[in-house]
Protein backbone atom coordinates (compact mmCIF):
# COMPACT_ATOMS: atom_id res chain seq x y z
CA UNK A 1 0.00 0.00 0.00
CA UNK A 2 2.40 2.12 0.97
CA UNK A 3 5.16 1.52 -1.97
CA UNK A 4 1.82 2.20 -4.14
CA UNK A 5 1.74 5.81 -2.91
CA UNK A 6 5.48 6.60 -2.64
CA UNK A 7 5.10 5.87 -6.73
CA UNK A 8 2.06 7.87 -7.11
CA UNK A 9 3.54 10.50 -5.51
CA UNK A 10 6.74 10.56 -7.45
CA UNK A 11 4.52 10.72 -10.96
CA UNK A 12 2.57 13.48 -9.06
CA UNK A 13 5.70 15.60 -8.47
CA UNK A 14 6.57 14.65 -11.99
CA UNK A 15 3.80 15.93 -13.45
CA UNK A 16 3.44 18.79 -11.61
CA UNK A 17 6.84 19.87 -12.92
CA UNK A 18 5.95 18.89 -16.78
CA UNK A 19 2.81 20.93 -16.69
CA UNK A 20 3.46 24.14 -14.71
CA UNK A 21 2.71 26.13 -17.52
CA UNK A 22 -0.44 24.55 -18.20
CA UNK A 23 -1.59 25.08 -14.95
CA UNK A 24 -0.70 28.76 -15.44
CA UNK A 25 -2.65 29.44 -18.20
CA UNK A 26 -5.48 27.43 -16.23
CA UNK A 27 -5.20 29.19 -13.53
CA UNK A 28 -5.90 32.24 -15.58
CA UNK A 29 -8.33 31.01 -17.87
CA UNK A 30 -10.49 29.93 -14.31
CA UNK A 31 -9.77 33.34 -13.55
CA UNK A 32 -11.54 35.05 -16.62
CA UNK A 33 -14.33 32.78 -16.56
CA UNK A 34 -15.27 33.69 -13.23
CA UNK A 35 -14.12 37.71 -13.56
CA UNK A 36 -16.64 37.70 -16.65
CA UNK A 37 -19.54 36.23 -15.09
CA UNK A 38 -19.05 38.26 -12.14
CA UNK A 39 -18.79 41.25 -13.12
CA UNK A 40 -21.96 41.04 -15.12
CA UNK A 41 -23.62 39.90 -11.95
CA UNK A 42 -22.05 43.35 -10.03
CA UNK A 43 -22.94 45.43 -13.01
CA UNK A 44 -26.81 44.65 -12.76
CA UNK A 45 -26.69 44.59 -8.42
CA UNK A 46 -24.41 47.83 -8.94
CA UNK A 47 -27.33 49.32 -10.42
CA UNK A 48 -30.11 48.28 -8.67
CA UNK A 49 -28.47 49.35 -5.45
CA UNK A 50 -27.31 52.61 -7.50
CA UNK A 51 -23.72 52.01 -6.04
CA UNK A 52 -20.91 53.84 -7.50
CA UNK A 53 -18.75 51.79 -6.14
CA UNK A 54 -19.56 48.83 -7.15
CA UNK A 55 -20.90 49.66 -11.06
CA UNK A 56 -17.38 51.70 -11.36
CA UNK A 57 -16.34 48.32 -9.74
CA UNK A 58 -18.16 46.24 -12.24
CA UNK A 59 -16.66 48.06 -14.84
CA UNK A 60 -13.02 47.23 -13.53
CA UNK A 61 -13.54 43.91 -13.46
CA UNK A 62 -14.83 43.37 -16.95
CA UNK A 63 -12.27 45.47 -18.19
CA UNK A 64 -9.68 42.63 -16.40
CA UNK A 65 -12.08 39.91 -17.45
CA UNK A 66 -11.00 41.30 -20.99
CA UNK A 67 -7.44 41.24 -20.08
CA UNK A 68 -7.33 38.24 -18.09
CA UNK A 69 -8.31 36.78 -21.79
CA UNK A 70 -5.58 38.18 -23.51
CA UNK A 71 -2.91 37.68 -20.42
CA UNK A 72 -4.17 34.37 -20.97
CA UNK A 73 -3.54 33.77 -24.70
CA UNK A 74 0.15 35.47 -23.86
CA UNK A 75 0.78 32.88 -21.36
CA UNK A 76 0.00 30.49 -23.57
CA UNK A 77 2.28 31.58 -26.37
CA UNK A 78 5.42 32.07 -23.85
CA UNK A 79 5.84 28.27 -23.16
CA UNK A 80 6.72 27.92 -26.76
CA UNK A 81 10.04 26.90 -27.34
CA UNK A 82 12.79 29.36 -28.87
CA UNK A 83 12.27 29.18 -32.44
CA UNK A 84 13.85 31.00 -35.89
CA UNK A 85 11.75 34.35 -34.87
CA UNK A 86 12.72 34.20 -31.27
CA UNK A 87 16.17 33.24 -29.78
CA UNK A 88 15.41 33.46 -26.23
CA UNK A 89 11.85 31.49 -26.75
CA UNK A 90 8.49 33.45 -26.13
CA UNK A 91 9.17 33.92 -21.96
CA UNK A 92 8.82 37.57 -22.59
CA UNK A 93 5.45 37.36 -23.81
CA UNK A 94 4.30 36.51 -20.21
CA UNK A 95 5.34 39.75 -18.99
CA UNK A 96 3.60 41.83 -21.79
CA UNK A 97 0.35 40.36 -20.27
CA UNK A 98 1.08 41.61 -17.36
CA UNK A 99 2.29 45.32 -18.62
CA UNK A 100 -1.08 45.27 -19.99
CA UNK A 101 -3.14 44.50 -17.19
CA UNK A 102 -1.20 46.99 -15.22
CA UNK A 103 -1.82 50.20 -17.23
CA UNK A 104 -6.12 48.79 -17.90
CA UNK A 105 -5.68 48.67 -14.14
CA UNK A 106 -4.49 52.32 -13.99
CA UNK A 107 -6.81 53.77 -16.86
CA UNK A 108 -9.69 51.97 -15.05
CA UNK A 109 -8.38 53.36 -11.34
CA UNK A 110 -8.03 57.30 -12.92
CA UNK A 111 -11.57 56.37 -14.23
CA UNK A 112 -12.93 55.30 -11.00
CA UNK A 113 -11.30 58.75 -9.13
CA UNK A 114 -13.27 61.03 -11.62
CA UNK A 115 -16.33 59.25 -11.19
CA UNK A 116 -15.95 59.13 -7.17
CA UNK A 117 -15.39 62.81 -6.93
CA UNK A 118 -18.12 63.86 -9.31
CA UNK A 119 -20.65 61.42 -6.80
CA UNK A 120 -18.86 63.29 -4.10
CA UNK A 121 -19.72 66.46 -4.89
CA UNK A 122 -23.36 65.42 -5.57
CA UNK A 123 -23.78 62.42 -3.47
CA UNK A 124 -26.78 60.08 -3.70
CA UNK A 125 -29.25 57.43 -1.70
CA UNK A 126 -27.58 53.80 -2.22
CA UNK A 127 -29.46 50.59 -0.91
CA UNK A 128 -27.27 49.81 2.00
CA UNK A 129 -28.64 46.13 2.13
CA UNK A 130 -28.00 45.26 -1.54
CA UNK A 131 -24.60 46.69 -1.28
CA UNK A 132 -23.81 43.95 1.66
CA UNK A 133 -25.07 40.77 -0.01
CA UNK A 134 -23.05 41.95 -3.13
CA UNK A 135 -19.91 42.43 -1.28
CA UNK A 136 -20.47 39.00 0.57
CA UNK A 137 -20.82 37.29 -2.81
CA UNK A 138 -17.57 39.52 -4.12
CA UNK A 139 -15.21 38.70 -0.75
CA UNK A 140 -16.25 35.08 -1.75
CA UNK A 141 -15.93 34.71 -5.40
CA UNK A 142 -12.72 37.29 -5.51
CA UNK A 143 -11.15 34.78 -3.23
CA UNK A 144 -11.30 31.54 -4.52
CA UNK A 145 -10.40 32.87 -7.62
CA UNK A 146 -7.32 34.65 -5.45
CA UNK A 147 -6.45 30.77 -3.81
CA UNK A 148 -5.87 29.63 -7.43
CA UNK A 149 -3.51 31.68 -8.40
CA UNK A 150 -1.37 32.22 -4.91
CA UNK A 151 1.02 29.56 -6.11
CA UNK A 152 1.61 31.04 -9.25
CA UNK A 153 5.08 32.03 -10.02
CA UNK A 154 5.09 33.92 -13.81
CA UNK A 155 4.74 37.27 -13.49
CA UNK A 156 1.17 37.51 -14.85
CA UNK A 157 0.05 35.33 -12.39
CA UNK A 158 1.38 37.30 -9.62
CA UNK A 159 -0.26 40.50 -11.32
CA UNK A 160 -3.41 38.97 -11.53
CA UNK A 161 -3.29 37.94 -7.58
CA UNK A 162 -2.12 41.34 -7.05
CA UNK A 163 -5.79 42.22 -8.32
CA UNK A 164 -7.48 39.51 -6.69
CA UNK A 165 -6.10 40.83 -3.98
CA UNK A 166 -7.39 44.32 -4.63
CA UNK A 167 -10.48 43.26 -5.33
CA UNK A 168 -10.97 41.42 -2.03
CA UNK A 169 -9.80 44.54 -0.26
CA UNK A 170 -12.06 46.85 -1.91
CA UNK A 171 -15.23 44.51 -1.17
CA UNK A 172 -14.46 44.00 2.53
CA UNK A 173 -14.48 47.82 2.12
CA UNK A 174 -17.58 48.09 0.81
CA UNK A 175 -18.99 45.57 3.27
CA UNK A 176 -18.20 48.04 6.44
CA UNK A 177 -19.34 51.03 4.32
CA UNK A 178 -22.55 49.14 3.45
CA UNK A 179 -23.04 48.65 7.50
CA UNK A 180 -22.35 51.92 8.64
CA UNK A 181 -24.97 53.28 5.62
CA UNK A 182 -27.63 50.82 6.84
CA UNK A 183 -27.40 52.49 10.55
CA UNK A 184 -26.18 56.58 9.34
CA UNK A 185 -27.38 58.43 6.57
CA UNK A 186 -24.17 58.85 5.04
CA UNK A 187 -24.61 59.12 0.83
CA UNK A 188 -20.96 60.55 0.87
CA UNK A 189 -19.36 56.87 2.00
CA UNK A 190 -20.25 55.23 -0.88
CA UNK A 191 -18.57 57.88 -3.37
CA UNK A 192 -15.56 57.74 -0.77
CA UNK A 193 -15.02 54.30 -0.60
CA UNK A 194 -15.02 54.34 -4.42
CA UNK A 195 -11.89 56.92 -4.40
CA UNK A 196 -9.88 54.64 -1.44
CA UNK A 197 -10.33 51.72 -3.89
CA UNK A 198 -9.32 53.57 -7.20
CA UNK A 199 -6.18 55.32 -5.23
CA UNK A 200 -5.61 52.03 -3.92
CA UNK A 201 -5.44 50.08 -6.85
CA UNK A 202 -3.56 52.31 -8.87
CA UNK A 203 -0.86 52.92 -6.35
CA UNK A 204 -0.44 48.93 -6.76
CA UNK A 205 -0.71 48.64 -10.54
CA UNK A 206 2.56 51.41 -10.46
CA UNK A 207 4.65 49.59 -9.05
CA UNK A 208 3.68 46.37 -10.71
CA UNK A 209 4.30 48.36 -13.95
CA UNK A 210 7.41 49.83 -12.28
CA UNK A 211 8.59 45.93 -12.25
CA UNK A 212 7.70 44.75 -15.47
CA UNK A 213 9.26 48.27 -17.01
CA UNK A 214 12.26 47.10 -15.21
CA UNK A 215 12.49 43.63 -16.90
CA UNK A 216 11.52 45.45 -20.43
CA UNK A 217 14.52 47.82 -20.22
CA UNK A 218 17.10 45.00 -19.23
CA UNK A 219 17.67 46.05 -15.62
CA UNK A 220 19.72 43.24 -13.65
CA UNK A 221 17.36 41.51 -11.67
CA UNK A 222 15.86 42.90 -8.31
CA UNK A 223 15.65 39.62 -6.52
CA UNK A 224 19.71 38.84 -7.61
CA UNK A 225 22.21 39.61 -5.73
CA UNK A 226 24.91 40.40 -8.29
CA UNK A 227 27.79 41.42 -5.75
CA UNK A 228 27.66 38.03 -4.24
CA UNK A 229 27.41 36.35 -7.72
CA UNK A 230 30.84 38.33 -8.50
CA UNK A 231 32.15 36.65 -5.01
CA UNK A 232 31.24 33.48 -6.07
CA UNK A 233 32.63 33.80 -9.38
CA UNK A 234 36.07 35.34 -8.66
CA UNK A 235 36.48 32.59 -5.46
CA UNK A 236 36.67 29.85 -8.74
CA UNK A 237 40.14 28.23 -9.02
CA UNK A 238 42.02 29.88 -11.99
CA UNK A 239 39.92 33.06 -11.93
CA UNK A 240 41.64 36.71 -11.57
CA UNK A 241 38.79 38.88 -12.12
CA UNK A 242 35.47 39.11 -13.88
CA UNK A 243 34.05 42.37 -15.74
CA UNK A 244 32.08 43.53 -18.49
CA UNK A 245 29.43 41.34 -16.63
CA UNK A 246 25.75 41.91 -18.09
CA UNK A 247 22.68 40.23 -16.25
CA UNK A 248 19.31 40.78 -17.29
CA UNK A 249 15.79 39.00 -16.95
CA UNK A 250 13.51 37.13 -19.83
CA UNK A 251 10.22 37.50 -17.61
CA UNK A 252 11.57 37.70 -13.57
CA UNK A 253 11.99 34.39 -13.28
CA UNK A 254 14.79 33.19 -15.59
CA UNK A 255 17.70 35.15 -16.25
CA UNK A 256 20.43 35.39 -18.82
CA UNK A 257 24.26 36.50 -18.47
CA UNK A 258 27.07 37.39 -20.30
CA UNK A 259 30.70 37.95 -18.95
CA UNK A 260 34.42 38.42 -19.63
CA UNK A 261 36.91 36.08 -17.32
CA UNK A 262 40.42 37.30 -16.93
CA UNK A 263 41.74 33.74 -16.37
CA UNK A 264 45.35 32.94 -14.22
CA UNK A 265 48.85 33.02 -16.52
CA UNK A 266 49.09 29.63 -14.59
CA UNK A 267 46.04 28.07 -15.94
CA UNK A 268 46.40 25.69 -18.83
CA UNK A 269 44.24 25.56 -22.00
CA UNK A 270 42.80 22.31 -20.68
CA UNK A 271 41.25 23.71 -17.43
CA UNK A 272 39.13 26.33 -19.33
CA UNK A 273 36.20 24.04 -19.71
CA UNK A 274 36.23 23.55 -16.04
CA UNK A 275 36.22 27.22 -15.63
CA UNK A 276 33.29 27.62 -17.92
CA UNK A 277 31.24 24.74 -16.07
CA UNK A 278 31.83 26.46 -12.68
CA UNK A 279 30.72 29.55 -13.26
CA UNK A 280 27.72 27.93 -15.07
CA UNK A 281 26.68 26.14 -12.28
CA UNK A 282 27.47 28.53 -9.94
CA UNK A 283 24.71 30.91 -12.39
CA UNK A 284 22.13 28.32 -12.23
CA UNK A 285 22.06 29.01 -8.62
CA UNK A 286 21.43 32.34 -9.34
CA UNK A 287 18.16 31.35 -11.70
CA UNK A 288 20.53 32.28 -14.68
CA UNK A 289 19.61 29.77 -17.60
CA UNK A 290 22.10 30.90 -19.99
CA UNK A 291 25.32 32.39 -19.24
CA UNK A 292 27.85 33.74 -22.40
CA UNK A 293 31.11 33.10 -21.04
CA UNK A 294 34.57 35.25 -23.31
CA UNK A 295 37.81 33.48 -21.46
CA UNK A 296 40.66 36.33 -21.59
CA UNK A 297 44.58 36.33 -20.37
CA UNK A 298 46.73 38.88 -19.58
CA UNK A 299 47.97 39.17 -23.22
CA UNK A 300 44.26 40.67 -24.64
CA UNK A 301 43.09 43.41 -23.95
CA UNK A 302 39.27 43.74 -23.47
CA UNK A 303 38.27 45.40 -26.64
CA UNK A 304 35.10 46.70 -24.90
CA UNK A 305 35.32 50.34 -24.08
CA UNK A 306 31.52 50.40 -22.73
CA UNK A 307 31.25 51.75 -19.17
Amino acid sequence: MGHGHDHSDHQTKHKNHSHHHTSASKNLAWAFILNLIFSIFELVGGIYSNSIAIISDAFHDFGDALSLAFVWYLQKVSTKPKDRHFDYGYKRFSILGALIISVLLSVGSIFMIIESIKRFITPAESKAVVMFGLAIVGVVVNGIAMIRLHHGTSFSEKAVFLHFLEDILGWVAVLIGSVFMYFWDLPWFDPLLSLCIAIWILYNAYGNTKQVMRIFLQAVPVSLNRSDLIVQWEHIKGVRSVHDIKIWSLDGNHHVASLHVLIDKKTKPNQFQNIKEQIRKIASNFDIVHTTIELETDEEKCNLHLN
